[in-house]
């Protein structure tokens, strides 16, 4: 409060209510408090979305070991049974040759030509039934391979695909929320610059009116309550222009933490947003 002493009509206190310098503390203090729940609803979201890219990361992971794990074994049945026809036939031939020999061995002399040349058909039988058998085994490997190939790049491609619609869901969520976060920085400090007129406004008013009022008291009086008036004035004066610059500096000085705070909380998105996405190209 503002207080006037007229000395020749005897003490006359005027009273000038001066509420800009709170009303300014009360608009700052308030545009910090939105301002702090706009990044703690912010890093809420940030942890919403971490927690859904790593489910989508465990669930691909796992349907490809799935996948890798039949691919496996569906391999090992089809050697097994290759390896299985495989012994078979050579059981097989070893036997035929066992009993040629033992024929062989009871049919010496004239049958020994007979017994070389129905061998060396047999032989040849042989042969032609065991590259038969090779070939049509190295055939099915082959179609077993191509067909895991080719299953193993339609679910890479899937997987590519679902990362590829996961990061561009998470770029747009993120685009969403930073402009609702400068709408809604918008409004507030339209909203603080409204009232900061108004209430400028009010006081310059309030402060016409008491000028005049003074000035009509102070026509009537003395030279020496117009001196008096005049320290008054200057005092007053005085003490409003350390009021204003407390309150500029003090403002300067919020402003300043809240761009730093904004800067850091940029630069933390830009650093999350590189390592998704580096991590899900490692993938």
């Amino acid at each position: 409060m503002e207080e006037e002493t007229l000395s020749d009509l005897g003490n006359i206190v005027v009273q000038v209510p001066s509420q800009s310098l709170d009303t300014q503390i009360a608009l700052n203090e308030a545009a910090q408090k939105q301002q702090r729940l706009n990044q703690e609803l912010g890093a809420e979201l940030d942890r919403i979305n971490a927690e859904a890219f790593a489910t989508q990361d465990i669930r691909r992971t796992q349907a490809t070991a799935a996948e890798n794990r039949l691919s496996t074994q569906v391999a090992g049945q089809e050697t097994r049974l290759t390896e299985t026809n495989r012994a078979l036939q050579e059981r097989a031939t070893q036997a035929q040759l066992a009993n040629q020999q033992e024929r062989q061995i009871g049919l010496r002399g004239e049958q020994e030509r007979s017994i070389l040349r129905t061998q060396g058909t047999e032989q040849r039988d042989l042969r032609r039934i065991e590259g038969s058998q090779t070939r049509l085994t190295e055939q099915r490997r082959g179609l077993e391979q191509r067909a895991g190939i080719r299953e193993t790049g339609l679910q890479d491609r899937l997987g590519t695909a679902e990362t590829g619609r996961q990061q561009r869901a998470g770029i747009r969520t993120t685009g969403q929320e930073q402009r609702a976060g400068i709408r809604t920085t918008g409004q507030e400090t339209r909203a603080t610059t409204r009232v900061t007129g108004e209430e400028q406004r009010a006081g310059i008013r309030t402060t016409g009116e008491q000028d005049r009022a003074l000035r009509r008291t102070s026509g009537q009086e003395t030279r020496a309550t117009t001196r008096v008036t005049g320290e008054e004035q200057r005092a007053g004066i005085r003490t409003t222009g350390q009021e204003q610059r407390s309150t500029v500096s003090r403002t300067a000085a919020e402003q300043r933490s809240t761009e730093l705070q904004r800067e850091m909380f940029r630069r933390y998105k830009e650093n999350r947003d590189f390592q998704q996405a580096r991590g899900s190209y490692r993938v």
